[in-house]
């Protein structure tokens, strides 16, 4: 494991414990019935995890990039939604860290802390996808420049009913060229001209919404604007995204450990032939695969978190860890499956629901597609890895 401090390891032993004690005897409940985990969105915020990412003084229990992985990691190997809960506030919480005024800083970053407030980023739209540069919501300054008028639509914006500040990406200048540099982020709050349209419906990820967000006529002050500047808004965001990507593998990892201890456990309490299934060579094989490529999935991980944490840039790196990491997930997933059997495809087990959750960290902080073209990019502007 990545060196961590004793309080880190303190804090992800605490993780640790809350997710055997109260996140695994009624996740499959509250997943089933798609309801909204209230009760440990609340133990969540008692236990500080909406602060990770806040320095002092707005908050108290600020941890390393690897310890966030870890913390996340161990989330959803509980109940991935629960990692996806706090995902886009802790991206909001970075961006206003390195990039927000401080009076943006002193506005929403004590209670962001304490999870009184919730924050998420609003980036997809519905004819856009990982295209960010081709969004087509725009702010656009009134007659005395006092105000944005704000209109258009996002959509599979999680968190989005129950947050109270949204980090939106729009066009304030959409005759720039380049086209990012016309793009800014808004720190919006719910207000007249927003509405959250609908809950989208999901194969997996329950629990937590995934909603569409339409403004029309929206307005924000000024002081809205991130950082006080126009036109940073894409490379902001950006680097945000490095954090973005971390967590989302972070979140394969839980997902593909929580498939591979469940498929290891099952392995020896059935039978077979009169002997334990994992003493079959082709059901020993499968596990040795997943123990395999979940060890490598987290060394890529902490590999990209360790370059975040001093300051290097990662976005090749996280690139790396989610791409790997959540097909990795997938895999074993599938392969849990496999191993369980008939069992695997019964809602009485977990097995089907990490099944139904991996595919969303392949399409889910830009698709792999999208990762794969990073990766390149990256390896020649780089002349290759370091």
């Amino acid at each position: 494991m990545t060196a961590l401090s004793q309080e880190e390891r303190d804090i992800l032993a605490t993780v640790r414990d809350f997710v055997d004690r109260e996140v695994k005897p009624v996740v499959r409940d509250l997943e089933h019935e798609n309801t909204y985990p209230e009760k440990l969105i609340e133990a969540m915020k008692q236990l500080g995890i909406f602060g990770l990412a806040i320095p002092e003084p707005y908050g108290d229990v600020k941890v390393s990039v690897p310890c966030y992985a870890l913390i996340t990691e161990e989330l959803s190997r509980g109940w991935m939604s629960l990692a996806g809960a706090m995902g886009g506030h802790t991206v909001v919480s970075k961006l206003l860290v390195e990039f927000g005024t401080d009076e943006q800083r002193a506005k929403y970053l004590p209670r962001m802390a304490t999870g009184e407030l919730r924050a998420t980023m609003a980036l997809t739209e519905p004819g856009g996808g990982s295209d960010l540069q081709a969004m087509t919501t725009t702010a656009t300054r009134n007659d005395d420049g006092s105000e944005y008028v704000v209109n258009g639509a996002k959509t599979w914006i999680t968190n989005s009913r129950r947050s109270g500040l949204i980090a939106l990406l729009c066009k304030t200048d959409p005759r720039a060229e380049p086209r990012h540099r016309g793009i800014s982020i808004l720190l919006v709050e719910p207000g007249p001209g927003f509405t959250v349209s609908k809950d989208l419906p999901k194969l997996g990820y329950k629990g937590v919404e995934s909603c569409e967000l339409s403004f029309d006529g929206y307005r924000a002050t000024t002081d809205a604007l991130l950082g006080g500047a126009e036109g940073r808004g894409f490379s902001q965001m950006m680097k945000g995204l490095e954090t973005g990507r971390i967590q989302v593998a972070s979140r394969a990892l839980g997902v593909g450990r929580a498939a591979f201890e469940d498929a290891l456990a099952y392995s020896q309490q059935r039978e077979s032939f009169g002997v334990p299934i994992w003493k079959h060579q082709s059901v020993g094989n499968y596990l040795a695969d997943m123990a395999t490529k979940l060890t490598a999935a987290r060394q890529l991980v902490l590999y990209a978190a360790e370059r975040l944490e001093a300051g290097q840039r990662c976005d090749l790196e996280a690139g790396m860890a989610k791409l790997y990491a959540s097909e990795a997930a997938m895999e074993i997933a599938l392969n849990a499956m496999r191993i369980h059997g008939g069992y695997g495809y019964s809602t009485e087990f977990d097995v089907e629901r990490y099944f139904r959750d991996a595919p969303l960290m392949i399409v889910g902080e830009g698709t792999n597609e999208i990762q794969r073209n990073v990766i390149a990019s990256q390896l020649i502007n780089r002349g290759g890895l370091d």
